[in-house]
C-alpha cells in the first residue's frame, strides 16, 4: 500500500526549484496578471476576460498550498508557475499536470525539467505503477514535451472541451513504471529531493 503524503517535498532541478508556496509568489503571481492563451492552454474561454486582482492572485496561491502534492515552479527566483500530482493510493497511480503561466520563459525546456523532476519523484520515491495526463489536441508544445519525458499517447476525447465557440479534444497519455526504468537514465540531471 502507497504511503500517505502529506506534504510536497523540495524538489531542486538544474535549473528550477518545486517548493511549497511562498508570500512572494502572491506578488509574482499577480504580476502575470490573465493572459489570454495560458487561460485557452488551460481549457477556459477567453471571451469577456475580467481584470486578474490581487485576491486572486492570493486565492490561487492558498490553493496550491491545500493540495498535498502541488508545487510552486521557481525559476531564478520567481514564481512562474506549478505542477500537481494527484494520487490515487487504491490504484497506485497519479494524475499528472504542470502550467507555466510566464510566456517568456516558454520553449527554453522548463516544462520538460518539471516533468522529469515530477516523474522521478513519482516513480522513485512514491514507487507509482502509473502517471497519466490529458492535454488539449492544439497544445502542440506540451504534447512534444510529454513525449519527450516517455509519455505514450492512449486515446482521445474527442471535442470535449469548449473553448472560445470551438470544441476541443483531450489527448490522453501515460507512463508507466517499466517505461519510466527504460528511459530515466535518458534524464539530464538528477532530481535532489528534500
Amino acid at each position: 500500500m502507497l504511503e500517505k503524503v502529506n506534504q510536497a517535498p523540495l524538489i531542486f532541478g538544474e535549473r528550477v526549484t518545486l517548493r511549497l508556496p511562498k508570500e512572494q509568489d502572491i506578488d509574482d503571481r499577480f504580476r502575470l496578471g490573465r493572459n489570454p492563451e495560458v487561460v485557452k492552454l488551460f481549457g477556459g474561454d477567453t471571451h469577456n476576460l475580467r481584470e486578474f486582482t490581487y485576491e486572486d492572485a492570493k486565492a490561487f496561491i492558498k490553493k496550491t498550498e491545500e493540495n498535498p502534492l502541488e508545487w510552486c515552479v521557481e525559476y531564478q527566483g520567481r514564481w512562474i508557475g506549478h505542477a500537481r500530482l494527484r494520487v490515487d493510493e487504491r490504484s497506485n497511480r497519479a494524475s499528472y499536470s504542470v502550467g507555466i503561466f510566464d510566456s517568456t520563459v516558454w520553449e527554453i525546456g522548463l516544462g520538460t525539467e518539471i516533468t522529469q523532476l515530477v516523474l522521478q519523484y513519482a516513480f522513485e520515491q512514491l514507487q507509482l505503477h502509473r502517471v497519466g495526463l490529458r492535454v488539449l489536441d492544439f497544445n502542440k508544445r506540451a504534447i512534444a514535451c510529454y513525449e519527450k519525458c516517455g509519455f505514450v499517447q492512449e486515446g482521445m476525447e474527442r471535442e470535449n472541451v469548449p473553448i472560445d465557440d470551438e470544441y476541443a479534444s483531450d489527448v490522453l497519455m501515460g507512463i508507466l513504471d517499466r517505461e519510466y526504468d527504460q528511459i530515466k537514465d535518458q534524464f539530464n540531471f538528477k532530481a535532489v529531493t528534500k
